[in-house]
């Protein structure tokens, strides 16, 4: 750490609460971070750390509280004070202009006059001597939309410093990226820190926090309950922080015992809503008793392969489940009939596809499987008691929380919310099960139950196709692992036999002789 005993704090926050009506999600909490320090911030989903970022960066208002940066009380009453105060954020969805330029994207609201010609010439002086500074190679004429996520990153980056950011926040920085990718910006961030600036890191992945902080804190409920030295900690007791228990941080399974095909897919193609081809002629076999892990990033043909899979999507080519041939477009083939079939399906976005916001836990436990005959009073009439019933059965099996079935979805936190689209799917004890992204958004405990009930139905001799951006997901949970990039099969390795290095290189479409 570069800061002296006698250096003020680079952020000091004091007694900061903040409520949305009886949620308190900010509760006295204080917190002091070093100048020329990486300081990282964990947390549950719906701790509270989003909440005191986007007061410190000016989106709401402290209830309570005060602000203190370099030694000096800051009121922050929206982002443009807080950009004046030397805070900068790069946000996980980026704020970028896709079809304007890497320059005009780093000027855009700060262009310094009225003549937008000279603004740009001293804009260009200035990122050159940025991108020499910190290692942040860019080319200013090209388009966002023509570079990659990594880049797009690396602009965020720039913006905050060319606004003389001098405490930088980053929101879950390595959720889009490659492992390259990934350890590139860790190399950016140590560069940034030797230069003197100070950085805040909100990130779920512990690696990541032992890997690149000086310090760390964890919240929960709203509550900063520890700060510690990073080199004085471990993954085991900051997970045990974070949750209240001690917490299983791999996937405990015995060797897969493969059985017969269940899912075979030959030359399938398929296009998205504008006629783009995003799975380009792909083969795969899963089979009984086994989890195939999709690895790849976003973006790659993963959503649109397990959306036609769940009848959500027509494609071409050929897909037998059991044996039997699956229509592909047309009747028969929506994810009505898929359910019929055997095929269970947790998507990758439980708000938009899994769950109905507004609708109580009862109804959403039924949703899909509405017209099953243990659901039905009779011909005309759905048995709303056995629903609620049954919907209870759930809750205490997969503890969810809270233990009301008419509460609605929106009213749950993101991984119990993900516990009942899970429930829902592995009960229905389907020849094959298909998941994707199935602890995105979900805090440290949610996850281990979730990988323990995905494992169990593996167990059972069923067949799961799970497709996750999480590269260590993937290698924990999988028993054999497929990479995508560009819509094509890269190659398929086995766990034990490969590791993140192998597979961000496949992600990368570098497949050399190896794949």
């Amino acid at each position: 750490m570069n800061a002296s005993a006698t250096t003020p704090p680079a952020i000091e926050l004091k007694g900061i609460s903040k409520a949305f009506g009886p949620v308190q999600a900010n509760r006295d909490i204080s917190l002091s971070v070093a100048p020329g320090t990486i300081h990282g911030i964990i947390g549950e989903n719906g701790a509270g750390k989003s909440t005191l970022m986007s007061i410190l960066y000016g989106f709401y208002r402290a209830d309570a509280g005060e602000i203190w940066i370099n030694g000096q009380r800051t009121e922050i009453h929206d982002s443009q004070d807080a950009i004046a105060a030397g805070i900068g954020m790069v946000f996980q969805h980026f704020k970028l202009v896709e079809n304007f330029t890497v320059l005009e994207n780093i000027i855009l609201g700060a262009e310094g006059g009225g003549l937008l010609r000279p603004s740009l010439a001293r804009a260009r002086r200035t990122l050159e001597e940025l991108s020499r500074e910190y290692g942040l190679d860019v080319d200013p004429d090209a388009l966002i939309e023509e570079i990659g996520v990594g880049m797009q990153q690396r602009v965020e980056i720039l913006k905050s410093l060319y606004r003389h950011a001098d405490i930088l926040i980053l929101d879950e920085p390595t959720g889009v990226l490659t492992p390259a990718e990934a350890d590139q910006l860790f190399r950016i961030l140590r560069r940034l820190r030797e230069e003197g600036k100070t950085i805040i890191l909100i990130t779920h992945k512990l690696r990541e926090i032992m890997d690149v902080t000086d310090t760390v804190s964890v919240m929960r409920r709203g509550q900063m309950t520890a700060t510690v030295r990073t080199a004085e900690t471990n993954p085991e007791q900051l997970a045990e922080l974070m949750v209240g228990r001690k917490v299983l941080l791999r996937v405990d399974k015995a060797p897969a015992r493969p059985g017969r095909p269940v899912l075979e897919i030959e030359g399938l193609r398929v296009r998205d809503d504008k006629g783009v081809e995003r799975v380009k002629g792909i083969d795969l076999t899963v089979r009984a008793g086994e989890i195939l892990g999709i690895a790849g990033v976003a973006g790659n043909g993963q959503s649109e392969l397990l959306e036609v899979l769940g009848g959500m999507r027509p494609g071409a080519g050929t897909i037998r489940l059991n044996g039997a041939a699956l229509p592909l477009h047309g009747r028969g083939a929506d994810g009505q009939a898929r359910r019929a079939a055997g095929i269970a399906h947790v998507p990758e976005d439980r708000q938009r596809e899994g769950l109905i916001m507004e609708f109580h836990a009862w109804e959403n436990v039924a949703f899909g499987y509405h017209h099953d005959p243990a659901y039905q009073r009779n011909a005309l009439l759905m048995d709303n008691a056995a629903i609620r019933a049954d919907t209870e059965r759930k809750i205490e099996k997969f503890d969810i929380r809270p233990a009301d079935p008419w509460l609605s979805a929106r009213n749950f936190s993101g991984g119990n919310q993900q516990k009942i689209v899970v429930a829902r799917e592995i009960e229905r004890n389907p020849d094959l099960l298909l998941v994707g992204q199935p602890t995105r958004g979900v805090d440290i405990g949610a996850i281990e139950f979730i990988h323990k009930q995905i494992v169990a139905l593996r167990d059972a001799g069923r067949a799961v196709l799970l497709v996750s951006v999480e590269l260590e997901e993937i290698l924990s949970l999988a028993d054999r692992i497929a990479v995508m990039f560009d819509g094509r099969i890269m190659g398929e390795r086995l766990p034990q036999e490969t590791d993140e290095k192998e597979l961000g290189l496949l992600m990368a479409g570098m497949s050399g002789e190896a794949a």
